[in-house]
């Protein structure tokens, strides 16, 4: 890395971040790539292990900056999180023992960093803690939408409230938890953000009367992560009835102590995939699951449809890029976006992404993130009402921003396969969900030969 001073288009100030020389393939790959764990499914499981009847494992976890947030929060909030020996390439199992809900009324605070997952599951974990927890976390957070967590929080009877005393609607913010919560029917507006419902469908089993929440408002985003939450309850032992859309009700009842594997993040593996349509060339993801709630199990029909040979057999996912990639239609891809997006970038026609508005309400405006950098490489996307129109255009180097967002960092290197002189502002921000990436990236591009040939 270089310590070149660029411009931080996330603030609109300069500041000195450095930039990565984003390598560039001699020629097609051919790598087989295994990636850590699942961030959902590694801090979903964190959550319920703090609130579970007994000590609980979580093998082949993920070991990132949001993993770690979520391992700090839980530990501030009275949980014991230790590390144990694990049996896989990417660090530790961990071992977690439940926190007491009335050991401490001691005031503590929960840096939330830039993980969503942190800042919206925590609140209503503190909730159920007897004392005040205040909570805070980077600059960026404190644009993200926080309002319905809040408002859903206050409407059970739990108070929240920031500096002087006003409501808040984003970070930061206290909240002063009894030690219960009573439950019962809830309505909220989650068109913002799946999150909010996760965020209290993990706890309500352990509200008094349980909880039945109700969606109202226009559809809620991402659904595939609510159906992911729902089935981690099911597999700990609560009952969720989610038959009735925009209704789930939870049992009140007890959270079963597990000893739970955690799948590779599939979101994650998207970028190395991606990179064999870049380069003509083939990855392999062994270790594919044979079934999942992983919104990344889409690469499977995404990366056929822009024109590659896609198979999975005996559990190893093989992509195969084609002469070229094609320009497709692609309706709610949720966060993998930014990694099709880059793709539709070095495509031969159009494309157009649907149904992702709530993007501009991740780490970064990611509409407009994608469209500023795509175009600053002299390519051609505009922003829609709710997703992205991106069309053939011819690409040259440049530097691409991350705006602090692991995804707007790996979707630049797979710009950089194919695009000679891409520097990637600030590549270690991948460190939210994948601290080796660079590494990866660099040992992958080992295999990428001026003839096609295989080492």
């Amino acid at each position: 890395m270089t310590g070149t001073t660029s411009a931080n288009t996330a603030t609109g100030k300069a500041a000195d971040l450095p930039l990565w020389p984003a390598p560039y393939a001699k020629g097609p790959v051919n790598a087989t790539v295994t990636v850590p764990g699942s961030k959902s499914l590694t801090n979903r499981f964190l959550v319920l292990a703090a609130l579970a009847d007994g000590p609980s494992r979580l093998r082949a976890p993920l070991h990132s900056r949001d993993s770690a947030l979520m391992i700090q929060a839980l530990r501030q909030l009275g949980a014991t999180v230790t590390e144990v020996p694990g049996d896989g390439d990417y660090g530790p199992d961990l071992e977690i023992t439940p926190l007491d809900p009335t050991a401490s009324s001691a005031e503590t605070a929960i840096d939330c960093g830039l993980a969503g997952t942190v800042m919206r599951f925590v609140p209503p974990l503190a909730a159920l803690r007897s004392g005040a927890t205040i909570f805070d976390g980077d600059p960026h957070a404190r644009n993200r939408p926080m309002g319905t967590i809040i408002e859903a929080l206050i409407a059970l009877g739990v108070p929240v409230a920031a500096e002087g005393g006003r409501t808040p609607s984003a970070l930061p913010f206290t909240v002063e938890g009894t030690g219960e919560v009573r439950g019962g029917h809830l309505v909220i507006d989650a068109s913002a953000s799946s999150q909010f419902v996760s965020a209290l469908l993990l706890v309500g089993a352990r509200f008094t009367e349980g909880l039945h929440l109700e969606h109202v408002g226009k559809p809620v985003p991402s659904l595939d992560h609510i159906t992911m939450t729902v089935e981690v309850l099911r597999s700990v032992g609560v009952t969720v009835d989610d038959s009735v859309p925009n209704h789930w009700r939870v049992s009140p009842g007890t959270i079963r102590a597990f000893d739970q594997r955690i799948e590779q993040d599939l979101s994650n593996a998207g970028p190395f995939l991606a990179a064999a349509l870049a380069t003509g060339g083939t990855v392999r993801v062994p270790n594919w699951p044979a079934g999942t709630t992983q919104v990344g199990d889409m690469w499977r029909t995404i990366l056929a449809a822009m024109g590659a040979t896609v198979s999975l057999h005996e559990g190893t996912l093989t992509v195969t890029g084609g002469a070229s990639i094609h320009g497709a239609d692609f309706d709610e891809t949720s966060e993998l976006a930014p990694t099709v997006a880059a793709l539709c970038a070095l495509a031969d026609g159009p494309s157009r992404l649907t149904g992702i508005a709530h993007l501009r309400g991740h780490e970064t405006d990611r509409l407009a993130a994608l469209v500023a950098e795509i175009n600053r490489l002299g390519g051609n996307a505009e922003e829609t009402a709710d997703g992205l129109v991106i069309r053939p255009a011819a690409l040259h180097g440049g530097v691409v921003h991350s705006y602090a967002d692991h995804r707007m960092a790996t979707a630049g290197a797979i710009l950089g396969l194919a695009v000679e002189g891409v520097q990637v502002e600030d590549i270690a921000t991948t460190s939210k969900t994948m601290p080796e990436f660079p590494d990866m990236w660099t040992r992958m591009l080992e295999s990428a030969t001026p003839d096609g040939d295989s080492n």
